[in-house]
């Protein structure tokens, strides 16, 4: 990156991390995946998928939803590749990716929780 001129000289050097910022697009896909999660009740049925295999007549019961509405958040959930799916027979079961970025994130959850939700 070639040497950038600031409007603003504040004494603090940055030109190390401007030649080592990420490109753009990379930012626009990590925002992509903030998104996904952007949805309390979507955070919530992957947060439950983090813990285990459920049906979508299950997370209906569990988050007081209609089956459409939580198959509308799990569509979202796997297309970004968050969740599996599985079928067995007629019922199709939904759990958390086995992937980095969905292991990353469901802690990222948990422990957010415990910083802005502390047990009074």
């Amino acid at each position: 990156m070639p040497d950038i001129q600031l409007p603003h000289d504040h004494g603090q050097p940055i030109e190390h991390e401007l030649a080592h910022m990420p490109p753009v697009s990379h930012f626009q896909t990590v925002a992509d995946i903030f998104k996904q999660l952007g949805d309390g009740s979507r955070l919530r049925i992957f947060w439950l998928l983090c813990h285990g295999e459920e049906c979508v007549i299950n997370l209906s019961s569990m988050m007081d939803m209609s089956s459409p509405a939580v198959s509308h958040h799990l569509k979202q959930l796997k297309a970004g590749g968050l969740i599996v799916s599985r079928r067995e027979g007629k019922e199709v079961y939904y759990r958390a990716a086995a992937t980095e970025q969905a292991r990353l994130l469901h802690h990222m959850i948990e422990s957010l929780m415990q910083i802005a939700c502390p047990d009074i």
